[in-house]
């Protein structure tokens, strides 16, 4: 067999190989969430099968763990859309307002400089982030509002408000990058300010990628653990007082997962029934976002 040949036997092999490796390779991920989907759902089947469904969606009242037992779900709802609503409060304004600063008024230089910045942020540990809620933010609460406690919703939310900052900033800040400059030229051109370029003309031609990034943000607060479980507290109650201790299903599942409940118990079964309320409504905010990302997407 000349060189040649032994080249273009070897591409050959190379040429069938290769797709399998790299099918195999994206299989990777796709196996990882069927296995995580059958798990929940066989494991949150079990736990319905002792307590009503009916009961876990819309009792008032979560205490699976102390007699009398209870297992309404409501109160973690509760606690984790209020810690997402603060959050969404102190995040998607700062975030936007820091991607039009970056997009239409910083200069390359400046932007090159605090964009990377920005980012770091991203890379905290939530841990960190939740001992600066607890050591920073909540005594300059609790100066402020006397019926604030030690753990209070509000410092966590407002933390992890801070914590998804870089990704509704980096989000909106790359679709407003991605709107043509000939649109704004044309704004410039009819006598618009900077300020009515970036506003009315910028804003709206990026709104399908500033309203994905709030709805990733959304679901990047949901799923949030450790600064809740650190800064919040752990009393699920059923209360609209951001100064009050409650609990968010995340924090509940570490609670029950440091392994002082026995396996295979009902309570136990509520890490799965909780963690699949969860999933579902994460996987439901994702549908969301990629709608609306493309019922609003402009072309260009």
């Amino acid at each position: 067999m000349g060189p040649n040949a032994f080249k273009n036997s070897r591409t050959s092999i190379m040429n069938r190989l290769m797709p399998v490796l790299l099918f195999l390779c994206a299989s990777v991920s796709i196996l990882t969430t069927i296995g995580i989907v059958i798990t929940l759902i066989s494991e949150t089947y079990q736990f319905f099968q002792k307590v009503p469904v009916f009961e876990f969606l819309f009792g008032t009242k979560w205490s699976p763990l102390i007699t009398p037992k209870s297992f309404g779900v409501l109160p973690l709802l509760n606690g984790t859309f209020m810690i997402t609503l603060i959050a969404c409060i102190v995040a998607i304004p700062l975030g936007l307002a820091s991607a039009i600063y970056l997009s239409e008024y910083a200069p390359k230089r400046v932007r090159k400089i605090v964009k990377p910045i920005l980012e770091v942020l991203a890379g905290v540990p939530t841990i960190v982030y939740g001992y600066f809620a607890l050591s920073l933010i909540t005594p300059l609460i609790r100066q402020l509002f006397d019926g604030a406690g030690v753990f209070n919703a509000l410092s966590a939310g407002i933390v992890v408000g801070i914590m998804i900052i870089p990704m509704v900033c980096s989000l909106s800040e790359d679709a407003m990058s991605a709107v043509p400059r000939s649109l704004r030229d044309g704004a410039y051109a009819l006598g618009a300010t900077r300020l009515e370029v970036a506003l009315k003309i910028v804003v709206p031609a990026a709104f399908s990628g500033i309203v994905a990034s709030a709805v990733l943000a959304f679901s990047r607060a949901i799923g949030e653990t450790m600064i809740v479980t650190v800064a919040a507290g752990a009393t699920p109650t059923l209360t609209a007082n951001p100064l009050d201790s409650i609990q968010t299903m995340t924090a509940y599942i570490v609670q029950v997962s440091l392994g002082d409940t026995p396996h295979g118990t009902v309570e136990y079964g509520t890490i799965f029934a909780v963690g699949m309320t969860l999933f579902v409504i994460t996987f439901l905010l994702n549908i969301l976002a990629q709608y609306v990302a493309k019922r609003f997407r402009e072309e260009y």
